[in-house]
């Protein structure tokens, strides 16, 4: 099921009448934000730059939290879980191709852990306790995952996810899945940066930016308000 829309913002009057329509139906709405303890496990710090990959639904929403989290050196929208040959956003669409919308964060250890990356994706980024979908959007392609570069990072996550769920942080049992990163596809070039670009797009100021606001709430010390883009990382590479 797909409930977005490309391009420039709509009008004013199609803009008000899909927010009043999203306000009227909260199963749609935005995922609410909960503070959750920090991972009691998280890598050793490390040298050089490091990568973590995860989907939460939505990739402009979770693109635009960690473009916003400092130590994140760069944020790319794209595909994981399926083959490179099908990962394409109108076939990844049909949620026949294992592939996921995710995001591929690179960051400097020095600077953000890998733990507290995934505090963030678990408290603001998403709900991890949604099966297949996130709030608007349903199909496997919305799934929660994190796809895991190594052991020590599938430690990690398994231990944080065994964690949490013991804390009963939240109502429900996590459902997120952890597996090795088989490959990463960057998604075409109009969703990168898409938050940035288009605030006024009726989706992401529904479902998006309240996550932008949630990440400055509950993690102050890690928010930076100018975000670190796509284009601009290319360009300074």
């Amino acid at each position: 099921m797909r409930t977005r829309h490309f391009g420039q913002p709509l009008s004013g009057i199609l803009t008000a009448l899909a927010l009043v329509v999203s306000f009227a139906s909260p199963s749609l709405g935005a995922e609410k934000a909960i503070v959750i303890p920090a991972p009691k496990l998280d890598l050793p710090a490390a040298s050089g730059t490091q990568t973590a990959v995860i989907a939460g639904g939505c990739f402009w929403g979770v693109q635009g939290v960690f473009q916003h989290t400092a130590g994140v050196l760069n944020a790319v929208s794209g595909y994981a879980g399926g083959d490179k040959s099908t990962a394409m956003y109108e076939i990844v669409g049909t949620g026949t191709t294992g592939h996921a919308e995710s995001v591929e964060i690179k960051y400097d250890p020095s600077k953000i852990s890998y733990g507290k990356i995934l505090q963030i994706f678990f408290s603001v980024a998403h709900d991890p306790t949604q099966l297949n979908r996130q709030g608007p959007d349903v199909g496997t392609q919305y799934r929660s995952a994190i796809f895991t570069a190594n052991d020590e990072q599938k430690k990690i996550a398994d231990a944080y996810i065994a964690q949490l769920n013991a804390a009963k942080v939240f109502s429900k049992p996590i459902v997120t899945t952890v597996g090795s990163l088989k490959g990463f596809y960057p998604a075409e070039s109009y969703h990168q940066d898409y938050l940035t670009l288009h605030p006024r797009q009726p989706y992401i100021v529904y479902n998006d930016l309240p996550k932008i606001e949630n990440l400055k709430k509950i993690f102050a010390d890690n928010y930076i308000e100018k975000p670190t883009l796509v284009s601009t990382a290319k360009a300074t590479n």
